[in-house]
């Protein structure tokens, strides 16, 4: 993986979409932190959160489209642009230089041939000084992401041979694109099926 920015302090900064002082971020991220034995722990406890605790929005045919932390806290649900801004700003309140990572994939089934941008986030520990993938979409049938530390455990994995990539790149921000979508829909299902960016 690249890094956009060879500065961890650009991975640590405060964005509209990420909301570090607002105080229900501010407080979830105390808690999940608190009374655990090193980053690594700190960092499993909000992924899980996000991973199992917010719903993804098309999973259970949510209309509301939540794009900020604070909105995708509060409704419980959000697609994965959105739990991937929820988890960069518990991991960055808590001091942890946190990114976004991005893959091309098909977005129902090959024979559709449509794609869409998914979201994940990228995590950097400090006591391994390396950046790790991390994809809390949520788990289904078919999906199982999972906290590791050696063989990435993904939700997904591009088939190349479909079409589907990896975006090698270690972001500092969202990308713009998929916040565009989330901020011009009104409708959560219908811009899933409709309007989902097909490449960065």
């Amino acid at each position: 993986m690249e890094l956009e920015s060879d500065k961890l302090a650009d991975y640590l900064q405060d964005l509209p979409e990420i909301c570090l002082n607002e105080p229900a971020i501010k407080n979830l991220s105390q808690k999940l932190s608190s009374n655990t034995e090193n980053e690594i722990a700190s960092i499993q406890r909000a992924f899980y959160y996000v991973r199992d605790k917010i719903d993804h929005s098309w999973d259970i045919q949510a209309t509301r489209v939540t794009k900020t932390s604070v909105e995708v806290l509060e409704s419980g649900n959000g697609i994965c642009y959105a739990k991937a801004n929820l988890l960069t700003g518990l991991l960055r309140r808590a001091g942890i230089p946190t990114g976004y990572c991005y893959q091309k994939l098909l977005l129902f089934d090959e024979v559709d041939k449509r794609y869409c941008i998914h979201a994940l986030n990228a995590v950097y520990i400090k006591s391994q000084d390396a950046w790790i993938r991390l994809d809390a979409r949520g788990n289904k049938t078919g999906i199982d992401a999972q906290f590791s530390m050696n063989k990435e455990h993904l939700a997904f994995n591009p088939d190349t041979r479909l079409g589907e990539r990896d975006y090698n790149v270690i972001y500092t921000k969202p990308n713009r694109k998929t916040m565009q979508v989330l901020e011009e829909s009104n409708d959560a299902l219908a811009m899933y099926v409709n309007a989902l960016p097909e490449s960065l």
